[in-house]
């Protein structure tokens, strides 16, 4: 079994000085799958003392280089294809073909829009025509602490390194125990296109230790979180001591409202969407609303769609569903399950258990309820698995009013072909994203959430503006 035990702080892969084993669990089989450490507060204040010495000298870089730096990592990313996939889809669970794909793919798609989102963007600019002497000035906030989850770990690791490495910002990782594999090969990767030692430092730990150190560590600029609410939650009172800038990508409860005039594939793609990844996505659309003309039609479709989506080993090549992450998470599913049945939901696809032929690894049924009312639990907490509900709707104003009435406000989505209401229902709709008819949004737009999904954007420009500060200077000499 591979030990991972080394963190990689100022340019070197060192031993902890405060570290316990960890074994990393393949949640396709529930073994061991390697062993790393979980630092302490002796490993956190060397890998934040480190970027913060790097500091001074990486804000002086000009940006030039620093975008120099950031193409030698996307190249040397696109050679380490295999090495990602295959540590992904063995500490998650990602099936290999999709993490292949879409969960490798994440990283070069980020990467590349930031390279080119930085060229055309203006560090330094005059005010405006009305002001020759005062000058715009974008610097980077400092040393930031990128906290990163296991659902999507290249998306997330590279949505921030990136960012914050052309900001001008230093940094430390710290990846989820749950996925620390494929962000060591990251750190490989930062190593070799060249970085400056201290920019970029990498330790593992768990959120009670080594994220809790860092959130309120005093020479820490900024935390850049993506995870629960609860854990952003404590982020956020944690860093309050120091007044350190927190951006957080936390938790959703995607409404998917389904009109009678949608397009004939928007049920099947709306539950195809919804089971990606095991349904651990922020952004899944997990409650399908549907008007009441179609609804019935709509259910039945959806528990078809279901029921032909198949459960498999990560490991094995197909289009099948993996596991979810871990034990914990496989046990919450199946109570949240179970609470939809006690509730009065109607199980039209799935249920509690693991699927047929799975006596071991942590495989949950693709499952749909039907009649669901947005009172329930499965319809007011993110489930974070393969579970869909669908609730019915009468007309537009109800569907607005069903859409809003969660804390949550990440990502909704709309079908309908009159172009007309779908701008209403964009307009209308409390979250920091709409997609509609299937239309994915394009590269360089921003993602984040309103609301308990969380503040802040990533991705594109807007990435790269969450880790700059903006000074303001008067008497500026042309």
């Amino acid at each position: 079994m591979p030990e991972k035990r080394d963190f990689y702080i100022d340019g070197a892969w060192v031993a902890p000085r405060d570290g316990r084993d960890h074994h990393v669990i393949d949640p396709s089989t529930e073994e061991p799958c390697a062993v790393i450490s979980l630092g302490g507060q002796a490993d956190t204040d060397a890998a934040v003392a480190a970027a913060k010495a790097a500091l001074p000298g990486w804000m002086a870089t000009p940006v030039e280089e620093r975008i120099a730096c950031v193409e030698r990592l996307l190249e040397i990313y696109k050679t380490r294809a295999e090495d990602l996939a295959q540590a992904i889809s063995t500490e998650m669970g990602a099936p290999i073909d999709m993490a292949r794909t879409q969960q490798f793919g994440a990283g070069a798609f980020h990467l590349k829009n930031f390279i080119r989102a930085a060229k055309d963007f203006e560090f330094d600019r005059p005010l405006g025509d009305h002001a020759p002497n005062d000058r715009i000035i974008y610097e980077a906030v400092g040393v930031a602490a990128l906290i990163t989850p296991w659902n999507w770990p290249m998306n997330q690791i590279t949505l921030k390194v990136g960012a914050a490495a052309i900001a001008g910002c230093t940094m430390v990782l710290k990846p989820s125990e749950e996925s620390p594999l494929d962000a060591m090969i990251f750190a490989e990767m930062m190593h070799e296109a060249g970085f400056p030692k201290g920019v970029f430092n990498l330790i593992n730990g768990d959120g009670a230790g080594v994220g809790t150190h860092l959130s309120g560590h005093p020479d820490v600029d900024m935390v850049s979180f993506t995870g629960s609410t609860r854990a952003g939650t404590a982020i956020s009172k944690n860093a309050a001591d120091t007044l350190k800038k927190v951006h957080l990508e936390l938790g959703g409860k995607g409404a998917n409202v389904i009109f009678e005039d949608a397009d004939d594939k928007a049920v099947k793609r709306g539950v195809m969407h919804m089971m990606n990844n095991t349904g651990q996505s922020c952004n899944a659309p997990s409650r399908m609303l549907v008007q009441k003309s179609i609804y019935d039609q709509a259910v039945e479709t959806a528990a078809e769609v279901a029921q032909k989506v198949t459960v498999g080993n990560a490991h094995e090549e197909g289009r099948h569903i993996g596991p979810v992450v871990n034990a914990t998470q496989w046990e919450k599913i199946q109570d949240l399950i179970q609470k939809g049945i006690d509730e009065g939901a109607r199980l039209v696809a799935g249920g509690t258990g693991r699927p047929e032929g799975f006596n071991k690894g942590y495989f949950v049924k693709p499952t749909v309820f039907a009649d669901v009312n947005n009172q329930m639990t499965i319809a007011r907490e993110e489930i974070f698995g393969p579970v869909l509900s669908i609730i019915p709707f009468e007309d537009e104003a109800e569907a607005i009013e069903i859409s809003n009435d969660t804390p949550y406000g990440l990502t909704n989505y709309v079908q309908t072909q009159d172009g007309e209401r779908a701008n209403r229902m964009a307009r209308a709709l409390r979250s920091g994203m709409v997609e509609m008819n299937g239309t994915s949004r394009a590269a360089g737009a921003p993602f984040g959430g309103m609301k308990q999904s969380g503040n802040g954007r990533e991705g594109g420009i807007f990435g790269i503006e969450e880790f700059l500060e903006i000074k303001a200077v008067s008497g500026w000499t042309p």
